[in-house]
């Protein structure tokens, strides 16, 4: 596979600023079925906030995938929590302080299948990752 990685970022980049500059109104709904959420956490080295949309499923709170779109590595936004769980999600126009924490065995088994129905491209990614991929919960904090 190409490494797509400076695409990626570049997307990435453009659908931050126009859900941030459209305060949600631009960028929560992409593609027909696909919703995204702005998280917001803080670097484990820097301290520096950094802000990246992700893709989401609503589970009483959110559930979002560490899959880096199947790169073997993790993702730095789930390094970043796993130093600093304290965050915040924008979600449409709504801003909201949550605690993350990666799914347990069971509560994953018990979500990967509806991530994959909303997501499918997800089971791609779980097969060329070579690596567990974890589900994060961003439980509303407070």
């Amino acid at each position: 596979m190409p490494n797509i990685r400076w695409l990626l970022a570049l997307i990435t980049s453009v659908h931050r600023f126009l859900y941030q500059a459209s305060g949600g109104w631009i960028g929560h709904r992409g593609l027909p079925g696909f919703r995204f959420l702005l998280l917001g956490a803080r670097g484990r080295k820097s301290g520096r906030e950094y802000i990246t949309p992700l893709l989401y499923v609503a589970d009483g709170d959110f559930v979002v995938v560490a899959s880096n779109a199947g790169d073997a590595r993790d993702p730095a936004w789930w390094k970043n929590l796993q130093a600093n769980p304290d965050a915040w999600v924008q979600v449409g126009r709504e801003r909201i302080p949550v605690r993350a924490r990666a799914a347990g065995d069971a509560e994953a088994e018990e979500l990967w299948p509806r991530v994959i129905a909303a997501y499918a491209s997800f089971e791609l990614y779980r097969t060329r990752a070579g690596r567990p991929i974890p589900l994060v919960l961003l439980e509303r904090a407070g």
